[in-house]
C-alpha cells in the first residue's frame, strides 16, 4: 500500500472500504471466512483497501445508520428493513456452496433432541422452552415463526422460556447438551456442524420436515433467496459498479469462495416473499399496518354500518399500501435494470451475451464502438455466423469449434488468448475473450456471455519485437564473425596457397618437354601423370577453401522464423569448421561424445549454432592461463529419454568467480578486456525461445560446463513429413 508522509505521520493513499458483514457465528469465524473476499476485491480494485466489519444482530442497524460502512451483507430480513430505512440497494445475491453445487435459497431448520419422544410435530412445542439465534434472524428464528404462527403458536406467549443464542452453534450446543427442549437455526447449519465441528447428526430429530428436490439440506420451513451484498445510498454509484463486477468475474473456485464458502454471486434475486412473511409477522416495516377481523369490528363498533363501512375503508387503505409498495418495487427493479445497463456501457472491453441457438441476446457499446456492429444487427442473429465463422487464413471455423458454443453446451468457461473477430467493414481483428455460462432457474445453463477486448496492437508490437530480436541475433553473428576474422583467414589461405604453388608446378612441367620423339612421347606421359595428380590436389584445396566460404555464408544469413527439424551431425559440422583454427591455435585437445541414437532435433539451426560458437570460443579463451597439455574442451551430447537431447561444452579452465556467475547472462557483463558482454545474454534469449536455458555446472576435474536441451526429433515422424511433402511435390508435378 502507498503511504504519504504528512507532518511525520503516515498516512494511506487508497481509500479504506468497510464492509460490514453480519457476525451469525461469533466475530472471529466472520472474518475468517470473509477477510479473502475483502482481499479478492483489494487485488481486483487496487486503488482502494477493502476490510471486513464484523457486526452482531443489535449493531446492523446503527452502524448503516451512522454510515459506519459502505457495502453490507446481511441476511434478506435484515436487509429488507434497511432498504426501508435507509434506502440501501442490492448489488448481486450471493449463491452458497456446499459440496459441488451452488444454491441461491436458504431456509430455517426447528429441531429437538432424537430421544424427546414427546416432541414429534410442531404442535408438541406448545408449552416448551425454545432457543433461536436473533430476533432479527431471518434464517434462525422468523422463518420458524411464521411455520409456527401458521399452527397456532405464537412463540412470545406459549413457550415456556424463549432465548436467543446469538450465534447458531450456540443454539445446536444448547438442545443438544439439554438447556432447552428444541431451537431453529438456517439450514445447513446442522451438515456444516456435522462436517467441521463434530455434530453427530443422530442425535438430531427434525420437526415439521419438508423435501425439495432441488434442496438436499435438513429443512421445516419454506426457502427464501440467500443473501444480499448491497451498497448504502452514501457509496458512490462509481465504485458500487466496479465491486460488483469484481464479484461477477470470480470464479466458483477461487481461495475467496472457498473460504466464505459460497459459489459465485450473480444480479439480485426479487425479495418479495421476504416482505410477504415481514406482512404475515407485523414485523417492521410492516409493524404498522393491521388486520381488520370481526372480533376488531364488534369491540371498537356496535352498529354494523360504520363497521362495514371502516372495513372498506381500511381495506382501501390496506389495497393502496399495496399497490405504491409494488410500483415502489416496480420502479427500484427497472432502476436496477437500468443500472446495470450503465454498469455494461460503462466497461471498455467488448460484452454479449448468447444463447443455447447461438443467438446474440444483448451487447454493450463497447462492443458496438470495437466491432462497427450495431445492437440491431446482432441482438438475435447468430454471432458466430457474424463474428468469427472464418480463421484469420480465411479457412472454414466450424461452428461446433466455436469455444462460445461448447460453453454454452458443457458449462465449463473458456478464455481464449489468440482468435480473430470480424468487423461489420470486412476487416478483422486479433482478439482474447472469457467465455463464462450464463446460470438460469434449478443452476441451469441457459447460455454464455462473452468478455473481449481487441489486441491488434499487442500482436503487432510482439511481431515487431520478435524481428527487432532476430536482427540482434544476426549482428552478434556477424560480431561473432569478426572476431574470429583472423582464424578465418588463415583457413582460406592455406588452400589458396597450395593452389598456387600447384598450379606453377604443373606450368614448369608443361614447359619442359625437348627431348627426342621416343623420349618426349613418354615424358609427355609422364608429365600428363603428373599434372594429372597435381590438378586433382588443387581440386581438394578448392573444395576446402569453398566448404569454409559456404559455412561462413551460412552463419551469417538471416534467421527464419521457424523451427524446424534438424541433423545434429550438420551442426556440429558448421561449429567445429568456424572454430577448429582457434582450438589448435591455443593447442586445445578436443574430444567430442556424441550420442549417436539421436540424429535430428527440433531447432532454428543458425541460432543453435551461434550458440555453440559462442560456448566454444569462451571455452577456449577460459583456458588460456593453464598448461597446455591440460586443456581439454569437450563437446557432448546425450539422449535424456524424456524427449530431449541434452548440448554440453565443457572447459578445464579455472571456473567462475561467483560474484560474476550471478550476472553471467546479463547484458554488458563481461569477464574479457574487450568483450561487449552481450555473447552469453543473447544466447540465453536464444535457448529460452527454444523453451529451455543455459546451465551452468562446475566440473569434478576443475572448469565448468554450459549445457541446453533440444526436442528430439523422432526418424519415424520425419519420414512421414518427407513422405507427405514427396507426395505433394509429385502432385505439383
Amino acid at each position: 500500500m502507498l503511504l504519504l508522509t504528512i507532518n511525520g505521520l503516515a498516512y494511506a493513499e487508497e481509500p479504506f472500504i468497510k464492509i460490514g458483514v453480519l457476525s451469525h457465528r461469533g466475530d472471529a469465524f466472520t472474518v475468517n471466512a470473509w477477510s479473502p473476499t475483502a482481499r479478492y476485491l483489494t487485488n481486483q480494485l487496487p486503488d482502494y483497501d477493502f476490510e471486513i466489519i464484523p457486526l452482531d444482530f443489535d449493531k446492523v442497524d446503527n452502524a448503516v445508520k451512522q454510515d459506519e460502512v459502505d457495502f453490507i451483507l446481511v441476511n434478506p430480513g435484515i436487509y429488507v428493513n434497511l432498504e426501508y430505512k435507509y434506502r440501501v440497494s442490492r448489488l448481486a445475491t450471493m449463491h452458497n456452496l456446499r459440496g459441488e453445487e451452488a444454491y441461491k435459497v436458504f431456509g430455517g431448520v426447528i429441531f429437538t433432541r432424537k430421544d424427546r419422544k414427546d416432541i414429534q410435530t410442531l404442535e408438541d412445542l406448545n408449552g416448551k422452552s425454545f432457543m433461536a439465534v436473533d430476533s432479527t434472524s431471518l434464517g434462525g428464528f422468523q422463518m420458524a415463526w411464521r411455520e409456527l404462527q401458521a399452527k397456532g403458536i405464537d412463540p412470545y406467549k406459549d413457550f415456556t422460556k424463549l432465548e436467543f443464542g446469538g450465534i447458531h452453534d450456540r443454539v445446536v450446543r444448547s438442545v443438544i447438551n439439554g438447556e432447552v427442549d428444541a431451537g431453529t437455526v438456517r439450514t445447513d447449519i446442522l451438515e456444516r456442524m456435522s462436517n467441521n465441528a463434530g455434530l453427530d447428526l443422530d442425535q438430531v430429530r427434525i420437526i415439521n420436515p419438508q423435501t425439495d428436490i432441488n434442496f438436499p439440506f435438513r429443512l421445516s420451513t419454506r426457502l427464501y433467496p440467500e443473501w444480499p451484498f448491497s451498497k448504502l445510498q452514501k457509496t458512490s454509484d462509481e465504485l458500487a459498479k466496479k465491486v460488483a463486477l469484481a464479484l461477477f468475474a470470480m470464479p466458483k473456485d477461487h481461495p475467496a469462495a472457498l473460504a466464505g464458502s459460497y459459489a459465485v454471486w450473480d444480479l439480485p434475486l426479487d425479495y418479495q416473499q421476504v416482505h410477504e412473511l415481514f406482512q404475515e409477522l407485523r414485523l417492521p416495516p410492516y409493524d404498522v399496518i393491521g388486520k381488520f377481523t370481526v372480533r376488531d369490528v364488534v369491540q371498537k363498533y356496535w352498529y354494523w354500518g360504520l363497521a362495514a363501512l371502516l372495513i372498506l375503508l381500511g381495506m382501501g387503505v390496506l389495497t393502496s399500501a399495496v399497490v405504491r409498495r409494488n410500483k415502489r418495487l416496480k420502479r427500484i427493479q427497472l432502476r436496477m435494470e437500468r443500472h446495470y445497463e450503465r454498469l455494461l456501457d460503462s466497461v471498455g472491453d467488448g460484452i454479449y451475451g448468447v444463447d443455447l441457438n447461438g443467438d446474440c441476446t444483448f451487447v454493450n457499446r463497447g462492443m458496438e464502438k470495437i466491432t462497427g456492429w450495431k445492437a440491431d444487427e446482432l441482438i438475435g442473429k447468430n454471432q458466430h455466423e457474424i463474428l468469427h465463422h472464418t480463421h484469420a487464413d480465411g479457412s472454414n471455423f466450424p461452428a461446433n469449434d466455436c469455444p462460445v458454443y461448447r460453453t454454452s453446451n458443457d458449462s465449463k468457461p473458456r478464455f481464449i488468448n489468440d482468435d480473430v473477430f470480424w468487423k461489420s467493414d470486412g476487416t478483422s481483428m486479433s482478439v482474447e475473450y472469457s467465455c463464462t455460462p450464463i446460470k438460469g432457474p434449478r443452476n441451469t445453463t441457459i447460455g454464455s456471455v462473452v468478455v473481449f477486448r481487441d489486441i491488434t496492437e499487442r500482436e503487432l508490437v510482439k511481431k515487431k519485437t520478435t524481428e527487432h530480436q532476430l536482427q540482434l541475433f544476426h549482428v552478434a553473428r556477424l560480431s561473432t564473425l569478426g572476431e574470429m576474422a583472423s582464424g578465418i583467414a588463415h583457413e582460406l589461405n592455406q588452400p589458396l596457397t597450395v593452389i598456387n604453388n600447384y598450379s606453377r608446378a604443373c606450368i614448369r612441367m608443361l614447359g619442359s618437354k625437348d627431348k627426342s620423339a621416343e623420349g618426349k612421347l613418354k615424358e609427355g606421359q609422364s608429365t600428363e601423370d603428373q599434372c594429372a595428380e597435381v590438378m586433382e590436389k588443387i581440386s581438394k584445396q578448392a573444395e576446402r577453401a569453398g566448404a569454409v566460404i559456404k559455412q561462413i555464408r551460412h552463419f551469417v544469413n538471416k534467421d527464419l522464423p521457424d523451427k524446424k527439424p534438424v541433423k545434429v551431425s550438420q551442426m556440429l559440422n558448421v561449429v567445429l569448421e568456424l572454430t577448429h583454427m582457434e582450438i589448435e591455435r591455443r593447442q586445445v585437445d578436443l574430444h567430442l561424445d556424441i550420442d549417436e541414437s539421436v540424429n535430428w532435433v527440433l531447432a532454428q539451426d543458425t541460432q543453435i549454432e551461434q550458440v555453440m560458437i559462442n560456448l566454444v570460443r569462451n571455452a577456449v579463451e577460459a583456458m588460456e592461463d593453464i598448461p597446455e597439455e591440460q586443456r581439454n574442451l569437450i563437446i557432448k551430447t546425450e539422449n535424456q529419454h524424456d524427449g530431449k537431447l541434452k548440448f554440453s561444452i565443457s572447459d578445464s579452465g579455472t571456473g567462475i568467480d561467483k560474484e560474476v556467475l550471478e550476472q553471467l547472462f546479463d547484458p554488458f557483463v563481461t569477464t574479457k578486456e574487450q568483450g561487449m558482454g552481450l555473447g552469453l545474454s543473447i544466447s540465453q534469449g536464444i535457448i529460452e525461445t527454444h523453451d529451455d536455458k543455459i546451465i551452468i555446472e562446475d566440473n569434478v576435474d576443475g572448469g565448468v560446463s554450459f549445457s541446453f536441451k533440444l526436442p528430439i526429433i523422432k526418424a519415424s515422424k520425419l519420414e512421414m513429413e518427407n513422405n507427405k511433402r514427396n507426395a505433394n511435390n509429385k502432385e505439383v508435378t
